[in-house]
Parts: C-alpha cells; structure tokens; sequence
C-alpha cells in the first residue's frame, strides 16, 4: 500500500476558539496534496500538530501506521509559512548547519547543500547573508532547507507565496520529482490555479473541518454543471421556464445556464435552437476556485 502520512480527528482548541474540529486526511506515498482554504481555517494548526510543534487535544497522527515520534520528525522536511531563516547567517553555513541537525555528516551535509542550491538557482549565493537575498531568493532557500537532510515527507505552508513565474516553475518541478520518488508532499496555497494543476488530490478546509477531499476531477465532477450557449437571435429570458434550468449569466448573445439535478440538457439544446441559430453550446464543470468558493461559503461543493 505504501507508506502515508496520516491525520487521524485532530482537534485543537484556544480558549473558547475552535481551531480544528477532527481534523482527517491521508498523504499517500508519491502524492502531491494540496492542502487550502481561507486564511484561519486550519491549515497551518494542522501542520503544526504533524510536526509536533503543537500538541493536539485529540486525535493522532501517524507515519506508517505508527504514531510521529521524535525521531520520526528528523525525517520530516516542513517550510513554515513565517520563514524560519537566521538573517545574519550565510547560507551555505545555515543550510549544513540544519542538515546536520538533522544527522548527516560533514561531508553528506556539504554535498546535499552542493546539490539543492545548485537545484533551486541559489548556489552563486551560498556566501550571501540571507538578510542580503531577495524575497524569492529567501524562499528558494527556504525550501533547500526543508529538502538538505533528504526528507521521507514534506509538509509545506505556502511555499509559493510571494514567488515569480520562474521561481514558481522550479519549486513545482521539485515538489513533482519529489513525489515521483515516493515522497508524500502535502502543501498549503491561495493560488489554486497552481492546486488544480499540480496536485493528485485537494482538501478544502473550512472552520477547523475537512469539507470535501478528492481529486480535482472528481471534485469538479460532483460541482455544478454549466451550460455555456451562444444564440445571437435569442431574446432575453428565452431560458426562464426551462424545468431545473437556472440563468447564472447573461452577456449579449451569451449566455450561462447553471444544470440542476436531473435537468436535460437536449430540451437546453432545443429552445436555443428554436431562437435561431447556436453558435456555441458546451457544458463546462466548475473550476478548483469556484468549488472553493462554494464550500467556503457554506454552498455545496
């Protein structure tokens, strides 16, 4: 089966504030995950806690099958959201510095800082404080140093926040190949045009509680179906009485009808027709952002 990373009902509470509500998912071996939703829904709590930088009120995470421990945490490659870099330390230094940490030798530690930095395009400035670095820079590094000490798993908040096109096209190229050898990566991202692309399967999180977790196709399958039709003759509100039919849009000869269950699209077809002629007649699945909207909003994925 593979190993997996797994997050088993964790629950976290501040105060009277509910952070995470049983909080389930499963990272399989050689999967990219994407992990999103709005800013305070969990993300970064839930990451936290498969860290152990945060303890859980209840639930568990496993690696495995076995609970995390310390010493499987070593194994763990995390890019924290707020950048956990030491400004004034060159980074050659502070990336051997972490990889041994994180138990390799002198010699291992150089030659993986050799690699990644050569890898991510930031090997001519190994000599450079990080402070010195540009914000781009700061995250290629950033990332090297969650990949030094060759990770069984990587957990990463928003590893592509703030990044130019390039930059963006070689940290999806690394987190690909890395799960082409079997890594289980999970990461957190805004940009779900870059989750719809990347990722095998999405978790779209909302106020502490998984809300829906599948694929992008199978996600967008269960969304609602579009009806895209381009009648020039067509008068305004020729759709209205169509049984199960709702017009979500109307631009001059355009227009986008939302499908309820069980709604037929040829009797669509036949009224279009019955206006004139149909230049355009398509069906057209939500996207990964309009699914997101819906369920963050409380509508149905």
């Amino acid at each position: 089966m593979g190993r997996r990373l797994e997050i088993d009902g964790i629950s976290k509470r501040y105060g009277d504030v509910v952070a995470l509500r049983e909080m389930t998912f499963e990272v399989r071996a050689g999967e990219l995950f994407g992990f999103v939703g709005s800013n305070g829904a969990g993300k970064t709590t839930t990451m936290r806690i498969a860290l152990g930088v945060l303890a859980s009120d209840g639930g568990e995470v496993r690696w495995d099958g076995a609970p995390i421990t310390p010493t499987t945490r070593r194994h763990i490659g995390y890019m924290p959201e707020e950048r956990g870099l030491y400004p004034k330390m060159k980074v050659g230094e502070q990336l051997v510095y972490l990889a041994r940490l994180h138990g390799l030798s002198p010699k291992a530690a150089e030659r993986s800082v050799a690699e990644w930095t050569e890898r991510l395009g930031v090997a001519e400035r190994r000599g450079d404080e990080v402070q010195k670095l540009s914000l781009g820079n700061q995250q290629r590094v950033q990332l090297a140093a969650a990949l030094v000490h060759d990770p069984q798993i990587l957990v990463l908040d928003e590893p592509f926040s703030g990044l130019d096109p390039v930059a963006v096209d070689v940290m999806s190229t690394v987190l690909k190949d890395k799960a082409r050898e079997g890594v289980p990566v999970v990461f957190s991202s805004h940009q779900l045009d870059l989750v719809e692309r990347l990722c095998d399967r999405v978790g779209i999180v909302r106020n502490g509680r998984m809300e829906a977790c599948d694929t992008v196709a199978a996600l967008r399958e269960s969304g609602t179906v579009h009806l895209v039709v381009d009648a020039p003759g067509a008068q305004p509100g020729w759709a209205d009485a169509l049984a199960g039919v709702r017009v979500h849009s109307h631009d001059g000869e355009r227009t986008v009808l939302e499908l309820g269950p069980g709604a037929d699209d040829q009797t669509v077809l036949r009224a279009a027709l019955a206006t004139g002629p149909v230049t355009e007649f398509s069906r057209r699945r939500q996207s990964l952002t309009e699914l997101f909207r819906n369920v963050v909003t409380g509508g149905a994925a």
